[in-house]
C-alpha cells in the first residue's frame, strides 16, 4: 500500500500508546526525538527519546513540516485532555501562556515558592510514566478526581466534565449515560499522571475537543 494511502502510526491514545487511525487530532506533540524510520515512516521499537514529552499547537509562526520526515516524530492528540493523560505537558515555545499557567498550578499544588522549571516537571512526570501499578496508572475514587482526569472503568476510557461522565475515543467523546455520575463507579484506574491530576485540581483548565461540549 502506498505510504500516502495508509494512516501513520502517530495518534496518541489516552493511555499513551501510539496507533495508526484515520481520525484527525487537534493538537501535536513529541517525545524528544525521532521514533520512526524516515525512509518508511514506520515506528521503530522506541516510544520516547528524552523526558521532554510536550503538547503543541497544530500551527505556529507559519512553520510547515513533513510529518514523519527527517526530524522528530510528530504525534497527534484528540485534545489537551488526552495529551495530559498520556503524560505530555504544554510546550513553552508555541503555548507559552498555557505552559506558564500549567507550571504555576504545579507549584501551587506542591506548595512551592516559585513555579518549577520545565526540567523539574519533566523529571517528575517521566518517573510517573514509567512507574506505578501498571505502566504508570494509579488507583483513586472517581469522585475525588478533577475534571479532565482520564481513567479506566468497565473496559472503557472515561473522563468527566462538570458532572458528566464521557467516554473517550480517537474520534471524540460521547456521554456514558444521562444519569451516570463518578460517585456511582467507585475506585478506578487513573491514566492521568498524579502530578497532572494535582495540576488539574489546582485549577489548570485544559483544552477539550468540541465533542465534549
Amino acid at each position: 500500500m502506498p505510504l500516502c494511502d495508509r494512516p501513520l502510526c502517530n495518534r496518541v491514545a489516552a493511555d499513551g500508546s501510539l496507533h495508526a487511525v484515520r481520525a484527525r487530532g487537534t493538537m501535536m506533540g513529541n517525545r524528544g526525538g525521532r521514533l520512526h524510520d524516515p525512509a518508511t515512516r514506520r515506528l521503530g521499537p522506541a516510544r520516547w527519546r528524552s523526558r521532554r514529552w510536550i503538547c503543541c499547537r497544530l500551527d505556529f509562526a507559519g512553520r510547515r513540516r513533513e510529518v514523519m520526515g527527517a526530524g522528530y516524530t510528530e504525534l497527534f492528540f484528540l485534545d489537551e485532555v488526552t495529551a495530559l493523560a498520556a503524560g505530555h505537558r504544554p510546550c513553552f515555545e508555541c503555548r507559552r501562556d498555557d505552559a506558564h499557567a500549567f507550571a504555576a498550578a504545579w507549584g501551587a499544588a506542591r506548595g512551592l515558592e516559585r513555579p518549577p522549571s520545565a526540567d523539574e516537571m519533566d523529571r517528575a512526570l517521566h518517573d510517573q510514566r514509567l512507574s506505578g501499578r501498571d505502566k504508570g496508572t494509579h488507583l483513586a475514587p472517581a469522585d475525588s478526581l478533577p475534571d479532565g482526569t482520564v481513567f479506566l472503568h468497565g473496559g472503557q476510557i472515561l473522563t468527566w466534565r462538570t458532572g458528566r461522565l464521557l467516554v473517550w475515543s480517537f474520534d471524540g467523546y460521547r456521554l456514558l449515560a444521562p444519569h451516570s455520575s463518578a460517585a456511582d463507579i467507585g475506585t478506578v484506574e487513573v491514566l492521568t499522571p498524579p502530578s497532572i491530576v494535582a495540576v488539574l485540581t489546582a485549577s489548570y483548565r485544559p483544552g477539550w475537543h468540541s465533542s465534549a461540549d
